[in-house]
């Protein structure tokens, strides 16, 4: 099997030597070339074109996004961000997130070099999988507005949680998901159900990702608070590092947010808020597993399913990644497939 191509672009001496060093172990990796900035890396790519990038987002003579943005208009190509854990560092990756870029691997700011060194199995995986996505939808959203035929939500069935008229809209998703994400909520209304959404993501990084959306759609969209209320209009984005679970007192949800293990290596986990909601919403509410890589959610969404949800999923077509869509599928926990441009009228459709 040929090996992943991999071009190390990063301002940082140690960085490219560290990274280097460590993914030249790896039987199916190779180096091809690394660069200290964007106008190095382009004289190597007209050489030889890499099958995946690590890129820093602040570097001297050209910044990362401006390279991205070159990359994606030129040659679709999967990049992952190496990118610094830091407020600063956040705002920036998400832009590079929005212009295309595949996956985030966080460094923090000082104690670099032994971070990486202990960081080299994640390093590596990390590599594996963006070099599966489908470089085809990294940057190009569906051309068509979304679907203006509603589609046919049926009434809930008369189980417990039916009790209260509260509905609620549970979203998970990974790989590609902050660009479907913002295609679908900035296309739905203000009357739109509640919605909690699980986007993997490291921590600091969801609360500039909220904000940005927020700037974006007529719902408010915003990171959320142990304890937030789920209500109409609202979008409410896990924390990063934290999970959120969907909760009940009296007649509304809410949600908890709390710290705890990884559950399928993630932290937010789609099945822990998915699980969550078939316990406390059941036919109350829809879920949507969509582009992303690996199994999270597949079983909270089989949950969901068995409790009297309506179930749907991504199709592949549309997706960055069909792994979290393709295994939900799998197990039969989906209703139906969707395509990206028409999740945002099913989810009108079942608020009206």
């Amino acid at each position: 099997m040929a090996k992943i191509k991999v071009l190390i672009v990063d301002d940082s001496a140690l960085v490219r030597q560290v990274l280097s060093g460590l993914l030249e172990k790896e039987a199916d990796i190779e180096v091809m070339a690394t660069a200290p900035d964007p106008i190095f890396a382009m004289s190597k790519m007209n050489k030889e074109w890499p099958d995946v990038i690590t890129l820093d987002v602040e570097m001297p003579r050209m910044d990362g996004i401006t390279f991205l943005k070159q990359i994606m208009a030129t040659r679709p190509t999967p990049v992952l961000i190496c990118s610094s854990l830091t407020e600063k560092g956040a705002a920036t990756t998400v832009q590079a997130l929005e212009a295309g870029a595949a996956g985030i691997f966080t460094k923090p700011a000082l104690g670099v070099k032994d971070f990486l060194i202990n960081s080299k199995t994640s390093f590596a995986e990390a590599i594996r999988d963006v070099a599966k996505i489908n470089t085809k939808n990294l940057k190009h959203l569906p051309k068509v507005p979304a679907a203006a035929i509603p589609m046919p939500i049926p009434e809930p069935a008369a189980m417990a949680m039916a009790k209260t008229t509260e509905k609620v809209v549970a979203i998970g998703t990974s790989t590609g998901g902050t660009i479907a994400l913002e295609y679908v909520l900035s296309r739905l209304d203000t009357d739109c159900e509640g919605i909690v959404i699980v986007q993997h993501m490291p921590e600091k990084f969801t609360a500039a990702f909220a904000e940005r959306l927020n700037t974006l759609c007529a719902i408010e969209v915003r990171e959320a608070k142990h304890g937030d209320r789920v209500r109409p209009g609202l979008a409410l984005i896990a924390p990063g590092g934290q999970h959120m679970s969907l909760i009940r007192n009296g007649a509304y949800y809410h949600v908890a947010v709390k710290p705890g293990p990884t559950v399928n290596r993630h932290c937010p986990s789609v099945d822990v808020l998915f699980r969550s909601v078939a316990k406390i919403a059941g036919t109350n509410a829809i879920g949507i597993i969509m582009t992303g890589m690996g199994d999270d959610g597949a079983r909270g969404l089989l949950e969901m399913k068995e409790s009297g949800a309506r179930t749907f999923a991504q199709d592949e077509e549309s997706c960055v990644v069909y792994g979290m869509p393709k295994e939900a599928v799998k197990r039969g926990a989906t209703d139906q497939q969707l395509g990206l441009d028409k999740i945002p009228s099913l989810i009108m459709a079942y608020s009206r």
